[in-house]
């Protein structure tokens, strides 16, 4: 079974910086698209950035362009979004997807990790 398992959310101050991590299991790990998500309170889930795990360049949307960065790390099946400047606006449940197609999408996604808090305050 396919199986993402979030993990690094937590508590943290405007103007700082928090790492997660997604530990990928159950799939063949070179093969897929993967992102993160987030859902802030009140607000619809947000695609956030996308990156094929194959090869390829990473692809970011406008509330993650220059403030967060997308990783993968191969030999550790994990995908790491590290995010910086964070502000009260960026706290939200944020998850680790896989991509089918490899569109920043909710329609592309299948399978979603629980999920992580941060709270930016």
């Amino acid at each position: 079974d396919v199986q993402l398992v979030e993990s690094g959310g937590g508590l943290v101050e405007p103007g700082g910086s928090l790492t997660l991590s997604c530990a990928a299991s159950g799939f063949t790990y070179s093969r897929v698209c993967m992102a993160w998500f987030r859902q802030a309170p009140g607000k619809d889930r947000e695609g956030l950035a996308r990156i094929s795990l194959g090869g390829g360049r990473p692809y970011y949307a406008n509330a993650a362009k220059d403030r967060f960065t997308i990783s993968q790390d191969n030999a550790k099946h994990t995908l790491d979004l590290q995010m910086s400047s964070l502000t009260p606006e960026d706290t939200a449940v944020y998850y680790c997807v896989v991509l089918n197609p490899c569109s920043l999408s909710l329609a592309s996604v299948t399978q979603w990790g629980q999920g992580t808090q941060v709270t930016v305050s």
